[in-house]
C-alpha cells in the first residue's frame, strides 16, 4: 500500500541538529530532551491570504488540535491515563521541583507528548523511566485526587496499583507494534487496534469480509478497532455515535464551519463528504471522499484529515488519525508541476517490466506546500511529503496527489547549520561541498519525485490483493518508491527540465542516502536492537542490497580512515544501475503480491544490524552532542475583531513553547 513519507530525509538533514538554530529574528530550536530536538516552523505568506482563506487555515487548524487524544488512544489503551496523570503532577507537585527525580519526570512526559503515548514515535520501544517509582507515588499522592484520572469508584491506590507496573515493569507492553517474524504480531504489539484477538483471528475475519475480485474494494478495518464480545470477532467503528465519538463530534463542528469559508464548490463538497463520512463510518463513503479531494486542485488552501495512514498497525489494516492543514507554495509549486505534467514519460521509460507499467498515468498532481497545522500522527513529528490517497484503485482510475512540504524542509535545514555531522562521517571534501552546494536541492527532489511518481508508478496485475505482502508491504512500498526516486535522480531528463543545475548533482542525494541506509540512521536505534521502523528498513534495504551486488566491482565500499568506517562511492553510473535492478524486482514483487520474496528481501537485508558499525556509529555521534529526531511546535492562530464582534483578520504568532503547548492542547 502507498504510504506518507514519514521524515525521509537525507542524512544531513535527518540526524544533524545545530548549534546555533537562529535564522535573522526567527529562533527555530524551542527546546532539547532526551533523542529530541524541538523546532519551530514559521508559516511563510500566511499575511498574503484573503481573510476567507485564513479563516478556512483557522478552522481547519481547530479540527486538527480535536483529534490529539483519539491518537493517543489508538497508540496504547493506558496512554490517555498516564499523560493525565503526569500532567496533574507536573502543574500541581508542591514538592522539589529541582530535583533529579521531577526533572526525570518532566522529560518523561515531554517523551510522552512527542510519542503520543508511552512509546517511542519512531523506534516503537516502550520508554524508559528515569525517576523512581517511590518519588511518582509520592508525587501522586500529593495532588488532589480529583485532578487525577481516576476510573468510577477507583481510589488513590488501587489506580497507582493498576497504572504503575505500565509506566515500570519492562516487560510489560514492550513494543508498540511488533514486526517481528514468527510470533503474533497482535499480541505482541501494545497498540489499541485490537484487543481479545490473536492475528489468525483476525485474518480470518478480514478474509470472509472481502470479495475477491472486486475491482474497487473498500480499505477493510481502516477505522475500527477488532475485539471479542461473548466469544464472536467484530468492529467497534470510529465515528459519531462509535467509539472517538466525542472527539469525533468536534473535528465535526469544525468542519461545518470550514464549509461556509471554502473556497469554492468542490472544497464545499470536499469537507462536506468528510463530514458524511464521520458521521456514518462508511469505507464507500470515505473512498467518495477520497476521489473529491484528489479533484480539488485550485484550492489554495488544502487539508488532510482522518483516520489515514497504517504504519502503527502490524498487519498494515488499521489507520491512525492525523492533520495537516497548508496552503501552496505558488513558485515552488512549478518544481513538482514540471514533475507531474511529464509523469507519463517517466512511467514509460522506468527499468521495470512492461507488464507493471501503467498504460496511462492518470490525474496525478504535485506541488510545493506551506504546512500552517500539524496534527494527530502528524505531530509534533512530521512528514516532509505525502502522496495520497492509498487506495490501489483509486490511485489507478482518479489519480494522486503529492505534496512536499517546503517549510518544514526549511526549519531542518535552518537548525542543521554548524552541526559538524557532515565533516564526522562524509568521506572527503568532495562529498562535503558536494553535499552543502546540492543536499536541500536534492533532497526535495528526492521527495518530490518519491511522492509525486514513486508511489503513483506501476500497478497492480488484475486478481493481485492490496494487502498480499502483509507485514513486508510498508517497507516494500517506500523502497520503491525511494527507488523510483533514486533511479531518475540521475537521468539526464532532470537537467533537460531544469530541475538540476548540471549533470552530477545527483551524486549528492546517492551519497547521502547510502551514508543513511549503511551507517548513520543508526543513530536512531538502541545497542543489540533491530531494525523496526518500516522507513528505516526501506532504506536498509536499498542501501545493503546495492553495497552487497556491487561488491564485485566495488561498486560502493566500506573504507576505512583514521580508524573510523566511511562509505565510499566508486561508480556512480553503475550505483544508478543497481537501483534500476532493484526496482524492477521490487515492482515485480508489488505487482504478482509475491509474499515470500519480500519476506526473503525485507529479512535478509532490512532488519539485522551490524553491531560493529552500530557502536562506531552511536560512539562518533555522541561526540557530536546532537541530536537524532526532531519535534515541532505549531504556530498559534488569533482571531482579531471588530467592535461589534466581527472577526477582521486571523493573526498567526510563534510565542508558545513545547510545555504550553501540550498543556493548552490537553486543556481544551
Amino acid at each position: 500500500m502507498k504510504k506518507l513519507t514519514v521524515i525521509i530525509m537525507s542524512s544531513v538533514l535527518l540526524a544533524a541538529c545545530s548549534q546555533q538554530p537562529t535564522t535573522g529574528d526567527f529562533q527555530y530550536e524551542v527546546d532539547r530532551f532526551a533523542d529530541v530536538q524541538i523546532l519551530r516552523y514559521k508559516v511563510n505568506n500566511f499575511e498574503n491570504l484573503t481573510l476567507n482563506q485564513k479563516l478556512l487555515v483557522y478552522y481547519l487548524s481547530q479540527a486538527a488540535i480535536e483529534g490529539r487524544d483519539i491518537l493517543y488512544d489508538q497508540n496504547h489503551k493506558h496512554n490517555l491515563t498516564i499523560r493525565k496523570m503526569l500532567e496533574a503532577v507536573y502543574v500541581n507537585y508542591k514538592g522539589d521541583r529541582n530535583s533529579k527525580d521531577f526533572e526525570a519526570m518532566t522529560t518523561y512526559l515531554k517523551q510522552v507528548w512527542m510519542g503520543n503515548g508511552i512509546h517511542h514515535h519512531y523506534s516503537e520501544d516502550k520508554f524508559t523511566p528515569l525517576y523512581s517509582e517511590a518519588f511518582l507515588k509520592e508525587a501522586v499522592l500529593s495532588v488532589d485526587s480529583a485532578l487525577l484520572p481516576l476510573a468510577n469508584g477507583e481510589d488513590v491506590n488501587s489506580f497507582m496499583a493498576r497504572v504503575f507496573p505500565v509506566i515500570f515493569d519492562p516487560a510489560l507492553y514492550p513494543k508498540r507494534t511488533n514486526q517481528e517474524d514468527g510470533v503474533d504480531l497482535i499480541l505482541t504489539s501494545a497498540n489499541n487496534f485490537y484487543e481479545g484477538v490473536t492475528q489468525a483471528e483476525v485474518e480470518a475475519f478480514y478474509k470472509q469480509m472481502a470479495h475477491p475480485g472486486d475491482p474497487r474494494p473498500v480499505s477493510y478495518g481502516l477505522n475500527s478497532k477488532v475485539v471479542k464480545i461473548d466469544g464472536k470477532v467484530q468492529e467497534l467503528k470510529w465515528k459519531v455515535g462509535g467509539m472517538y465519538s466525542d472527539e469525533i463530534i468536534r473535528i465535526v463542528g469544525w468542519l461545518h464551519k470550514a464549509v461556509e469559508v471554502a473556497e469554492n464548490d468542490i472544497q464545499k463538497k470536499v469537507i462536506g463528504s468528510l463530514i458524511d463520512y464521520y458521521e456514518t463510518g462508511d469505507l464507500a463513503t470515505y473512498d467518495k471522499y477520497s476521489i473529491l479531494w484528489l479533484q480539488d486542485v485550485n484550492s489554495q488552501v488544502d487539508f488532510v484529515n482522518g483516520f489515514t495512514e497504517t504504519y502503527t498497525d502490524p498487519l498494515g489494516m488499521k489507520a491512525t488519525w492525523e492533520s495537516i492543514v497548508n496552503f501552496k507554495d505558488v513558485e515552488a509549486t512549478k518544481r513538482t508541476t514540471l514533475i507531474s505534467d511529464n509523469a507519463q514519460w517517466f512511467e514509460d521509460n522506468s527499468p521495470t517490466d512492461k507488464q507493471f507499467k501503467k498504460e496511462e498515468v492518470r490525474g496525478v498532481t504535485a506541488k510545493v506546500i506551506t504546512a500552517a497545522m500539524l496534527g494527530g500522527d502528524c505531530y509534533p513529528a512530521t512528514p516532509i511529503g505525502i502522496n495520497l490517497p492509498n487506495s490501489n484503485w483509486i490511485r489507478a482510475e482518479h489519480g494522486s496527489k503529492s505534496v512536499t512540504i517546503e517549510n518544514i524542509t526549511e526549519a531542518y535545514s535552518k537548525a542543521s547549520a554548524g552541526s559538524g555531522f557532515m565533516e564526522e562521517f562524509m568521506w572527503s571534501e568532495t562529498e562535503i561541498e558536494r553535499a552543502k552546494s546540492y543536499g536541500s536541492l536534492t533532497d526535495n527532489l528526492h521527495t518530490d519525485l518519491h511522492e509525486c511518481l514513486g508511489h503513483g508508478s506501476g500497478k497492480l496485475l488484475p486478481g493481485v490483493s492490496p494487502d498480499a505482502l502483509k507485514a513486508y508491504g510498508s517497507p516494500i512500498e517506500e523502497a520503491r518508491a525511494d527507488l523510483f526516486g533514486l533511479y531518475y535522480m540521475a537521468d539526464p531528463k532532470m537537467v533537460e527540465l531544469g530541475l538540476l543545475p548540471d549533470k552530477d548533482a545527483y551524486k549528492a542525494q546517492y551519497y547521502s542516502y547510502l551514508m543513511n541506509g549503511l551507517m548513520t540512521q543508526l543513530t536512531r536505534i538502541q545497542p543489540g536492537k533491530n531494525i523496526e521502523q518500516a522507513h528505516m528498513r526501506n532504506r536498509q534495504l536499498i542501501a545493503s542490497w546495492v553495497y552487497e551486488k556491487g561488491k564485485s566491482e566495488k561498486v560502493v565500499e566500506l573504507r576505512k580512515k583514521e580508524g573510523k568506517t566511511y562509505v565510499v562511492v566508486n561508480n556512480y553510473e553503475k550505483l544508478r544501475g543497481l537501483f534500476g535492478d532493484l526496482l524492477r524486482e521490487i515492482q515485480r514483487i508489488k505487482s504478482t503480491g509475491d509474499l515470500e520474496t519480500a519476506k526473503q528481501l525485507v529479512e535478509t537485508y532490512a532488519v539485522k544490524v551490524n553491531q560493529d558499525i552500530h557502536k562506531e556509529v552511536l560512539d562518533r555521534y555522541a561526540k557530536l552532542n546532537i541530536a537524532p529526531y526532531r519535534g515541532f511546535v505549531n504556530p498559534v492562530y488569533t482571531l482579531v475583531k471588530d467592535n461589534s464582534g466581527v472577526v477582521t483578520d486571523v493573526t498567526v504568532s510563534y510565542d508558545e513553547n513545547y510545555v504550553e503547548q501540550h498543556l493548552r492542547y490537553s486543556g481544551m
